[in-house]
C-alpha cells in the first residue's frame, strides 16, 4: 500500500493506492470517516469489532468509531477522509507546517449529534442519478460531510462558472479524475501591502486544493476526458442540509436541534 496524506484545519485527506490483500488499518479511531471508492471494478472488505462487510463496486462507505480494517479485494485506489482528532495523521500531511497555527477565520469544530440506530458501517452507491435542483449527491455523518459533484465529460462551459466564497469554513475539493483549475480572489483588506494577485491552479488529479474561508472561488474542469471532482466539508455544512432532498442519507444522521429552530 501507497499512501499521500493532506490536511485542513479540521479534516485528514488520505489518497491510498491498495494491491490486492493490503488494508488501511485504524486500531483505535476516536470518531467516525468515511472512505470513497471511485472505482467500479473494486472490491473492498470491511471489518470493525461488530460486523464484516463486502462492499464491491463505486461507494461511500461510513465506519465508525474504534478497530477497522478496510481490506481491498482487488487493486485499487480509496479516498479516505478523517477529522484531525485522528492525531497520529497529522504528521504524515504534506502541508503538516500550514496548521502550526489554527486558521483564526475557521469556526470551532463541533461534532453533530450521534446515529439514532447507532454506530455502524453504512455503505452508499455512488451511482445514484442526480436530480434537478439538487447539488450533487451529498452525504453526511456526525464529523464530516461529502459532495459528489456530477461527472463533467470534457471542459466546463467557461460561460458558467459559479464564483462563490464561505465566511467561516474551509473547503476541501478532492480531483479524483481530470484536470481542475481552482479560481481564487483574495479579498482586500484596508492594508495594501497585504493584498494578493488571483490565482489560478491547475491540478492534474488526484488532487487536494484547501480552500480557506473569505477566498472568493470556484473551480473549472479542463481538457479532453471525464472529470471527476469531491467537495468535503468538516463539520457538515448547515446550509445543505437545511435544503429538503439534498442530504441524502439524512435520516440516518439529524442535524443538530438548535439548528431546526434556526
Amino acid at each position: 500500500m501507497s499512501s499521500w496524506f493532506v490536511r485542513a484545519q479540521n479534516l485528514v485527506v488520505q489518497h491510498a493506492t491498495l494491491a490486492a490483500g493490503s488494508s488501511v488499518t485504524r486500531l483505535d479511531q476516536p470518531d467516525e470517516y468515511m472512505a470513497l471508492v471511485d472505482d467500479p471494478s473494486a472490491s473492498l472488505r470491511v471489518t470493525t469489532g461488530d460486523e464484516t462487510r463486502t462492499v464491491n463496486g463505486r461507494a461511500l462507505l461510513i465506519v465508525p468509531p474504534g478497530r477497522s480494517l478496510l481490506t481491498a479485494l482487488t487493486d485499487t485506489t480509496i479516498t479516505c477522509l478523517y477529522t484531525t482528532a485522528s492525531s497520529d495523521l497529522l504528521p504524515l500531511c504534506t502541508n503538516a507546517r500550514s496548521y502550526a497555527q489554527p486558521h483564526p477565520a475557521v469556526a470551532p469544530f463541533a461534532a453533530w449529534p450521534d446515529p439514532p440506530r447507532g454506530y455502524r458501517v453504512r455503505v452508499y452507491s455512488l451511482d445514484g442519478p442526480d436530480a434537478p435542483g439538487r447539488f450533487g449527491r451529498i452525504w453526511r455523518c456526525t464529523t464530516m460531510m461529502i459532495n459528489v459533484l456530477p461527472t463533467q465529460i470534457g471542459p466546463r462551459d467557461p460561460t458558467k462558472l459559479s464564483p462563490h466564497v464561505h465566511d467561516d469554513f474551509e473547503q476541501v475539493s478532492i480531483g479524483l479524475e481530470g484536470d481542475f483549475v481552482h479560481h481564487l480572489r483574495w479579498p482586500w483588506g484596508p492594508d495594501r501591502t497585504t493584498w494578493r494577485n488571483d490565482e489560478h491552479l491547475l491540478h492534474p488529479s488526484p488532487s487536494v486544493a484547501v480552500i480557506p474561508p473569505t477566498v472568493i472561488h470556484t473551480t473549472e474542469a479542463v481538457n479532453v476526458g471525464t472529470h471527476q471532482l469531491v467537495d468535503a466539508f468538516s463539520p457538515p455544512r448547515l446550509d445543505f442540509s437545511l435544503q429538503p432532498g439534498w442530504v441524502l442519507n439524512a435520516d440516518d444522521y439529524p442535524v443538530p436541534r438548535a439548528a431546526e429552530f434556526s
